[in-house]
This record gives structure tokens, sequence and C-alpha cells, in this order.
């Protein structure tokens, strides 16, 4: 992105001393026009600040976060900014492309698609990794540490970009993730239609395959809900805490009773998961 080009403001809200702005820009990566939300806290009217991305889950674009987890508070007093991106692309208008809510719009899974006609526009990974923060870095005062950390099919995204990119983020954590999309009905579908057969390429996007194979050691923390209507079926926990286990990797596994998938889940604990992260993001 040239410093001719600009971001194309398409709301303001102040928050919490802080402004809660949304933004569009045209994607080279997915080549479509994107939307992402950007929190920053007042700190950041007089300093460079901290960055947290947060990655959402199926259906839910950059709204969701910023509306219902109720973070602004905690990172205006943390002095920590949040990026949401959208979970997938948006107007590419693809064959089936907006059929279901587990593929396709909003389900982009944070992977390069390699199969048409996917591929042309289907790569999340590339987009959150390299040319989304290229833009923040740009336009935004944020002073180069980040840490990571989503929900669901997010989850899923940061624990593969963090175990994937050792010494990018100064932390993880994750709600509810999909942490073995290889063997689950959700990641099955998705790795199946963006990746194709050849399941060597699914392994590179999932979260017990990299641990497992020594892609890093960084610590996860997670937090489940145990009444999670989706435990049992496509998130399976037990699957990650048993790899970790057995390849000695730092993981902190909360189990949260009473607690299903939804945002109230999360706001429940999203003090927590900032303040864990502001406590690696303020370290010199």
């Amino acid at each position: 992105m040239s410093m001719s080009e600009t971001l194309e403001l398409v709301s303001a809200n102040r928050s919490f001393g802080g402004w809660h702005k949304r933004y569009r820009h045209y994607s080279r990566a997915l080549d479509c026009d994107m939307i992402f939300a950007v929190y920053l806290p007042p700190q950041a009217e007089n300093e460079r600040v901290p960055l947290l991305w947060w990655l959402s889950g199926l259906t839910c674009n950059d709204e969701n976060f910023m509306q219902k987890a109720g973070a602004h508070r905690i990172a205006a007093e943390l002095g920590v900014a949040i990026v949401c991106p959208d979970t997938s692309p948006r107007g590419t208008d693809l064959p089936g492309e907006h059929e279901s809510y587990d593929l396709g719009s909003g389900a982009g899974f944070y992977v390069n698609a390699t199969e048409s006609p996917w591929k042309s526009h289907y790569r999340m990974y590339d987009y959150v990794i390299e040319e989304l923060p290229s833009v923040v870095r740009q336009h935004f005062p944020v002073n180069g540490r980040e840490s990571i950390s989503g929900h669901s099919m997010g989850g899923h995204g940061a624990l593969i970009l963090a175990l994937r990119h050792p010494g990018r983020f100064r932390s993880v954590s994750a709600f509810s993730p999909v942490v073995n999309p290889m063997n689950c009905p959700w990641g099955q579908q998705a790795f199946n239609t963006y990746l194709g057969e050849d399941q060597s390429r699914w392994r590179q996007y999932d979260a017990c395959e990299l641990v497992a194979n020594g892609a890093s050691r960084q610590r996860l923390f997670i937090d489940q809900g145990e009444a999670d209507q989706f435990l049992e079926e496509q998130l399976q926990p037990e699957r990650l805490e048993a790899v970790c286990e057995e390849h000695d990797h730092p993981l902190t596994l909360r189990r949260q009773p009473g607690y299903d998938h939804s945002y109230f889940f999360i706001a429940s604990f999203i003090e927590d998961h900032l303040r864990y992260h502001a406590d690696h993001l303020m370290k010199r």
C-alpha cells in the first residue's frame, strides 16, 4: 500500500476517552474492498501504543467484538489498541459463497485457498498476517508490539498465526477455539473446499499439528465454556491439551462451568485476556 493510497473512514464513535473507528480499503490479497475496525485508546493521541489483534468467528464481521465484548473500557485503561479484521472477503459473489453460515461469506477460516474459484479471493491468512498489519502500521500510532486473540474460528486463526510465526506476537489467547480443524466437521468442510484433498496443506492450518511438529514454544492461553453447544463435535479442547502434554508445550486451558459459545462468555472473561496481553505488551 503506497503513501498515496488512503483509507475511507466509514464511522467513528468516541468510547471511553478513545475512538472506535471503521475503515474501508482495497485489499490486494483478497482482490476486493474490505472493512476493518480499530479501537484507539486515549493514550494513542500522544504516543504510540501496543496492539491486540482480534479474530472473530463464523458469521461475524468486524462489528461483533467491538460492540458486544465490552473490551474498550479495559483497553482504554491499559493503553492498548485493538484491530478487528473481517472474517472473509466481501462482495466477491463466488458461486455458493452465501449459501451456508460455515462456508464462504463470514467463514474464511484464515487460510490461503488453493482451489478454484476460492483462491482468487479467499486468502485471509496473507491478509491478516501481512497486508492489514502493513496498513495499520502505516496509518495508526502503534509501536510494533503485537498480541493476538480470537473466538471459535478466530481462536483457530489466532493459534495458527502465533504458532507459525514465532516471536511475531508477544502473547496469544483464544476463546472456544477450533483446535483440531482437520478432525471436526467445520474444519473438514472448509479445508476440503478451500485447500483440496491434499492433507499436507491442511496440517499447516491446524494448531494440534503445529504443536506436534514443534512449530513454536509460545504459551497458549485458552478459555472454554463447559456448556458450549459446539464443545464435543467441533472444538474438542482435550485434543490440544493432550498434544501439548505429550510435547511439553506450555498451555493454560481454563474450563468455565456453565458458559456457552456466545459473547456473554467472551464479555465475562475479556478483562482477564486483555490484562494478560498487556502484561506481555508492556515489557521492554
